[in-house]
C-alpha cells in the first residue's frame, strides 16, 4: 500500500464511489488510494444514509456553551454510533447475499420444473394409443 494518503477529500471520495458503482474492482480502488475495502463500503453506506461524505470526528464532542443540554449536544455531534452503522452495513450485506441465494434457488427451481415438464410430455407420448413404447413386446 505504497503512497498511503492521510486525508481524502469529499470530491475524491465521490469519484471513488462512482467508479465503484460503475463496476470497477473494489480491491484495486482501495489499493490505489491506500485504504481498506471496508472503508469504501462505509463511505457508500454513509452517503446513502446521510447524503454527504463529511468526515465525522472521532473522540469526544467539542464543548459548547451555546445553552444546549448534554443530550442535545451529543445528538448533534454524532448521527449514528459506529456499532449501529457497522451492524446496518452487515445487515445490508447479509440481505444482498440472501437475495442472491434466493435468486439462484429460483433459477434452479425453474430449470427442474421445465425438465420435469419435458419428461412428463415424453412419458405421455410414449404411452399414447398407437405409439410404440419401450416394453418387452416392442423390443422383439
Amino acid at each position: 500500500m505504497a503512497g498511503r494518503q492521510r486525508f481524502i477529500d469529499e470530491d475524491q471520495k465521490r469519484e471513488l464511489l462512482q467508479r465503484m458503482e460503475a463496476g470497477e474492482n473494489v480491491s484495486k480502488l482501495a489499493d490505489e488510494v491506500g485504504i481498506s475495502r471496508q472503508r469504501l463500503y462505509e463511505w457508500r453506506d454513509h452517503l446513502r444514509l446521510h447524503g454527504d461524505l463529511k468526515s465525522r470526528r472521532r473522540g469526544r464532542p467539542t464543548r459548547s456553551t451555546a445553552g444546549l443540554d448534554g443530550a442535545a449536544q451529543l445528538q448533534n455531534a454524532v448521527d449514528l454510533p459506529a456499532p449501529q452503522e457497522k451492524a446496518l452495513t452487515s445487515a445490508r450485506r447479509r440481505i444482498r447475499e440472501l437475495e442472491q441465494k434466493v435468486g439462484q434457488q429460483q433459477l434452479d427451481l425453474d430449470f427442474f420444473r421445465e425438465a420435469l415438464r419435458h419428461f412428463e410430455e415424453d412419458q405421455r407420448r410414449s404411452s399414447a394409443p398407437g405409439e410404440t413404447g419401450s416394453s418387452k413386446s416392442s423390443k422383439r
